[in-house]
Formats: structure tokens, C-alpha cells, sequence
């Protein structure tokens, strides 16, 4: 995952571009999956905020380290993810709510490091479906169209595919901005509840070039009458990168903005 600063000329770039006013129809279906998908999830609760604790394994930065992890949302646009490891503690945080995306990462609570702006565009609750893009049908710059039925890993999924659609003067920005914040949905086709979800990271120098993401959701579990994947799996170019047991779920207990600040803002 990048850590860096994207260079100035791709910040001009995304900053020269609008939210569309009209942008393409979304599929009727897509949005109808996606939104009994939530229902299911949530049985039609209200989720603005969410804590999940577990045991984690995380194997990003080489040699598998384990411990303990702490994975925070608030809303769609606001995350955050506390591993303490044996090898020390690692925070991730998401934070869209300036208006364009924005992702840091710190190490033993030293100085963020910025990611690249090309590796924020993907929802940031990314953990968590009930607060992912699933529920954001209402937002006029997300398309969502139907891939179709599938198999996957020998069960029947619905496919669904989300991205931003933004215009502007400069229309290789607007295909670059689908490109890098395109999310594949796959929904089991009995529940309905989300089974993985699939996107692009990229190398920090280079927002063209995609490393293929996979969140792994199973054992879905009822919690205050949540559903709640109690097994995560996070896979990188292939390789399992972080592997979390969930063991509680706190929902609505009112998240501090803090937590999710990012140096500069």
C-alpha cells in the first residue's frame, strides 16, 4: 500500500475535476442488490460508526507479525485501523470528509506518512460492508451497474461494480478517476450478504499500474442484529496480507473526529 505524497501534477490534475452533474444511469438491478444487501446486513438498523476487535495476523512488511487490531469506522468516508503487533503498532487512516480522499500511515505513533492520492479512492471502510459503498446508492457521482451471476470459489454470487464517475476539461482524468476508484462487488446469491470485494492498489509513482486487492468476508455472524463477518482476509498481488478474527463489534458509540485526523488537513 502507498505511503506517500502523490506528485504535484496529478494533484493539479484530480483538483481541475468537477462532480459530475449528470453522469452515467446507474443499473436499476445493481442498485437493487445493493441495496437489499444492506438490508441484510443491517436489518434496516441505522449504522453510523463501528469498532471491530480481534486477533490479527499481518504479513504486509515481510515475516508474519501477530497481535491484536482495532479496525474503526465512521460513516463511508472516515476509517481507521490499529494493529499492535509484535513488531510494534501500525495505523492506518482513511479520511474523505475534506471534500477529496486523503489516507496516512504511521508506525509506533511517529509522523504520518501520506499515501499517494491515487490509492485513496476506493471506500475507505473497506472492512466493513454494512458502511461501504453498498449503501451509498443516493450519491449521484457512483455508478453501479450488474456484471451478472457468477461462480466463485464454488459458490453463486451476484457481481456488481461500483466507481466514481467525476467530468471536467480533461477527459483522461475522468477515465483515470473510474479506473483507480472501481470496486467489484460479489454478493452470495442466496443472502445476498457480501462475499468479497475486489479492487487496485498501485505503486506510489505510478497510479497506471494495478496491484490486485481482495477482501475476503466469512462467518457471518448476528451481533445487536448486525451481520458481521467475523473472518477478514486481506490479499495483496495474491498473497495474504492481514487475516483478522473478529471477536467483538461495537455499533453507534459516537467516534471522535480525532481519531481519524490526518496531519496537514
Amino acid at each position: 500500500m502507498a505511503r506517500f505524497a502523490v506528485g504535484v501534477p496529478l494533484i493539479l490534475l484530480f483538483a481541475s475535476v468537477a462532480f459530475a452533474q449528470n453522469p452515467p444511469q446507474s443499473d436499476p438491478q445493481a442498485v437493487s442488490f445493493a441495496s437489499q444487501s444492506i438490508a441484510a446486513l443491517t436489518g434496516g438498523q441505522a449504522i453510523k460508526d463501528v469498532t471491530l476487535t480481534g486477533d490479527v495476523t499481518w504479513s504486509g512488511g515481510g515475516s508474519p507479525e501477530t497481535g491484536t487490531g482495532a479496525l474503526m469506522a465512521k460513516g463511508t468516508a472516515e476509517s481507521r485501523v490499529d494493529l499492535n503487533l509484535s513488531g510494534g503498532l501500525r495505523s492506518d487512516i482513511r479520511n474523505d470528509s475534506a471534500g477529496y480522499p486523503q489516507g496516512a500511515t504511521s508506525v509506533n505513533g511517529g509522523k504520518q506518512q501520506a499515501w499517494a492520492l491515487h490509492n485513496c479512492w476506493i471506500n475507505a471502510s473497506w472492512f466493513f460492508p454494512a458502511l461501504s459503498f453498498l449503501g451509498t446508492t443516493s450519491d449521484p457521482s457512483l455508478v453501479f451497474s450488474y456484471v451478472g451471476q457468477e461462480s466463485r470459489n464454488g459458490r453463486t454470487v451476484q457481481h456488481l461494480r461500483i466507481y466514481r464517475h467525476l467530468t471536467g476539461p480533461k477527459p483522461d482524468a475522468v477515465a483515470l478517476t473510474q479506473q483507480l476508484s472501481t470496486l467489484d462487488v460479489y454478493l452470495d446469491a442466496g443472502t445476498l450478504l457480501p462475499l468479497a470485494f475486489d479492487f487496485n492498489m498501485h505503486p506510489d509513482d505510478d497510479a497506471k499500474t494495478n496491484n490486485p486487492v481482495e477482501i475476503d468476508f466469512s462467518n457471518y455472524q448476528s451481533m445487536n442484529g448486525v451481520q458481521v463477518p467475523l473472518h477478514l482476509q486481506k490479499f495483496m498481488q495474491g498473497s495474504l496480507a492481514l487475516d483478522v478474527v473478529v471477536t467483538s463489534a461495537v455499533f453507534n458509540s459516537g467516534l471522535s473526529e480525532s481519531l481519524f485526523a490526518i496531519q496537514g488537513r
